[in-house]
């Protein structure tokens, strides 16, 4: 390359950006050029002594310049070490420490020089100064017990460890007295410095150091498991829960290939640290980040360790461990989401322990709905009957499940709303138990306090159940005045008596039920009522009844069924049956009720097809009518037309008046129209053969 090739066109600066070539240029140029120190040649004795007071002037003169740099003082110590003047080198380095005595690097080169020149009782001295003056500098000790052991006087090396240890080194300072114990096959005494050591430093560290060092150098596995469990019981919490601990001490159970005592290990990690879930805000203060990723990383030892290991129970714990503590996450911020709380109750019913059970529904039931709305706590109370069912069923604690349910009765807000299932669920239990008082009493204060049907109904069905119909009875009455309305209470209230052969008790009841002036559905009781006569062959006490409801009301299935009662054996038989329904067809007929007469007209074809004659059932059809479609003008609540609409209506062949007369003549132009059709096919005809 030529010379005016390498040379820079433009040496300038530039305005964004500098060149690689310029950052090169501008070093080289900086550069200070090297002093190159000259060759000194010596011939004889007295040059060699010149160059050392020429040398010796110069490090005088630096130490004179700078006293308190320690690298002038080596250096000269060097340089007489090297010259073979030991002496002069010893003094140099007691003049330096006269000038800095806590200069730990001036003793260590000191001692050095001294070993290196094979001086070890002057290395000895220099170190045993060291150490008096500095003991909190360790490599001062290092260096003192390297040299004693190397020299081979191992007691003297021991008695430096001790004086060592009184001042309580580090961790590394022990555990190097623990390993020259063991170099020297003194394993017991080595046992014994690492107890002093964990008994100094009572520490998560120390004990996995004690741990490490009697699994890897004693060999001793018994031993290295004692110290783990010794560390998780008698170190503080705050150091015993480490998660470094268990995951150390899970590692060693597995490399001894005790995956069981391993899988104990992390599952009491998981449920003593929540591994795998959301902390809360006082844990986030608490951990620091470290231990937080020493958490994490122990989770997922322990996920690897069942996918090596375990069976599908261990993966099934894994996952049901995560579930968990996405539930707990969910409850966390939603604690009136019941659902969630469901799903956890029923997952740890499953899978988990029954205080992990308890403690879930404790945690559930806790979260009071904060309104005094009865569907914000449909869901709420299902949560304690769950809660007692499971501590009856599946942990048969009779005494526990009757205190959930009175816990729970204790929180309802009785005043505004109750749960009959409640009471009802809790006096079932004490019937179970034997208590046969103690439910009554509880279903008196129900009644009392919530007053609902269904607790009436039970209440009533336990005393039947014993046999006691005197105070059935007094149930029932007490019913009846709570809801004089009930037809359904009136109709079972008389079904007892009926079942006990109370004949007029029975027919009072009906009487008076159907004397109340308000009922909610008062055809189930006439139908009850007439049944009852019915099978009590009472004939003509059922007809007074049906005589009695057509007066109150005129309705086409009370007709039917009247009807057909006079068809049967204790009624009038066929001839008053007809009569019933010809009476109900003209008094539906007068009404203007077509709908009505043609339910009446289809069960009254249906008898006559059963009982009747061909001329019966002739007759009766003869009355059907016939379906027509008609238009009308639909209109809004304000009167407005809206327009015309189709709708079906019936016309009956005996009905007079305009209708009969326009059904008359669509008849006869309907018969227009068919002969009209006829006489043109035989036009045709004709026109065909011609």
């Amino acid at each position: 390359m030529s010379r005016q090739a390498s040379q820079v066109k433009n040496r300038a600066p530039a305005p964004i950006q500098i060149s690689a070539e310029q950052i090169l240029r501008e070093a080289a140029d900086r550069q200070q050029a090297h002093e190159i120190e000259p060759i000194v040649k010596i011939h004889d004795a007295e040059e060699y002594q010149a160059h050392l007071r020429d040398r010796r002037k110069h490090y005088e003169d630096n130490i004179r310049y700078r006293r308190e740099d320690v690298g002038n003082w080596v250096k000269y110590a060097r340089f007489e070490e090297e010259n073979k003047e030991f002496e002069r080198a010893r003094s140099v380095y007691e003049r330096s420490l006269e000038v800095d005595h806590r200069s730990a690097q001036l003793w260590l080169r000191y001692a050095e020089f001294e070993m290196r020149q094979e001086f070890i009782n002057h290395a000895r001295n220099v170190l045993d100064r060291a150490v008096q003056i500095l003991p909190r500098v360790d490599f001062l000790w290092y260096k003192y017990v390297y040299m004693e052991e190397m020299v081979g006087d191992l007691p003297k090396t021991r008695a430096v460890f001790e004086r060592w240890m009184e001042w309580m080194p580090d961790d590394n300072g022990w555990l190097s007295y623990a390993r020259f114990e063991t170099r020297c096959g003194n394993v017991t005494q080595a046992d014994s410095i690492m107890r002093r050591y964990v008994n100094t430093y009572p520490s998560a560290r120390a004990f996995l150091r004690f741990a490490k060092w009697a699994e890897f150098e004693a060999k001793d596995v018994a031993l290295a498991r004692t110290i783990f469990e010794s560390a998780l019981s008698e170190l503080e919490p705050e150091e015993s829960r480490q998660a470094r601990v268990f995951k150390q001490f899970a590692s060693f159970e597995e490399r001894q290939r005790e995956y069981d005592r391993a899988r104990v290990i992390y599952k009491h990690a998981l449920s003593l640290l929540h591994l795998g879930e959301t902390p809360s805000l006082a844990d986030e203060e608490d951990l620091t980040n470290a231990e937080r990723t020493k958490r994490e990383e122990l989770y997922k030892a322990y996920i690897t360790f069942e996918k090596k290991h375990g069976d599908r129970q261990g993966i099934e714990d894994v996952i049901v461990t995560k579930q968990r503590a996405q539930y707990r996450e969910r409850a966390a911020e939603h604690p009136f989401d019941y659902d969630c709380w469901f799903e956890w109750a029923k997952l740890e019913e499953e899978h988990g322990s029954v205080s992990a059970v308890r403690e879930t529904y404790e945690k559930a039931v806790a979260n009071v709905p904060p309104s005094e709305q009865k569907d914000h706590w449909r869901r709420y109370i299902y949560l304690w009957i769950y809660y007692a069912v499971y501590e009856e069923l599946v942990n048969a604690d009779l005494d526990r499940a009757f205190q959930v349910y009175e816990t729970c009765l204790s929180i309802i807000p009785h005043k505004k709303f109750s749960f009959a299932k409640i009471w009802i669920q809790a006096a079932k239990l004490l019937i179970r138990r034997r208590e046969l008082t103690a439910a009554r009493r509880l279903l008196g204060r129900a009644i009392g306090q919530c007053g609902k049907e269904r607790i009436f109904i039970e209440y009533v069905a336990l005393e039947l159940a014993l046999g006691e119909v005197d105070r059935c009875r007094n149930l029932y009455s007490n019913y009846l005045k709570a809801m004089p309305h009930n037809c359904k209470a009136w109709f079972k209230y008389a079904d007892l008596e009926k079942s006990v052969g109370e004949t007029e008790r029975c027919r009072a009841i009906f009487e008076l039920a159907i004397a109340q002036p308000a009922l909610d559905m008062p055809e189930m009781l006439w139908k009850g009522y007439i049944d009852f006569e019915i099978e009590e062959n009472e004939g003509e006490n059922a007809r007074k009844l049906y005589e009695r409801l057509l007066e109150r009301t005129s309705h086409v299935k009370v007709w039917i069924s009247y009807a057909q009662f006079e068809g049967t054996d204790i009624g009038k038989g066929l001839e008053g049956a007809r009569a019933v329904f010809e009476q109900a067809y003209d008094h539906l007929k007068a009404q203007g009720l077509s709908e009505e007469r043609v339910l009446l007209l289809d069960a009254w074809r249906v008898f006559e097809k059963s009982n009747g004659s061909q001329k019966d059932v002739a007759d009766v059809e003869a009355k059907m009518p016939r379906r027509i479609k008609r238009k009308r003008m639909r209109e809004d609540e304000s009167g407005k037309d809206l327009g015309w609409e189709e709708y079906f209506d019936y016309q009956f062949p005996d009905d007079e008046g305009g209708a009969s007369n326009n059904f008359k003549i669509l008849e006869m132009a309907a018969k227009w129209k068919q002969q009209r059709a006829e006489a043109s096919d035989d036009d045709s005809d004709l026109d065909s053969n011609e």
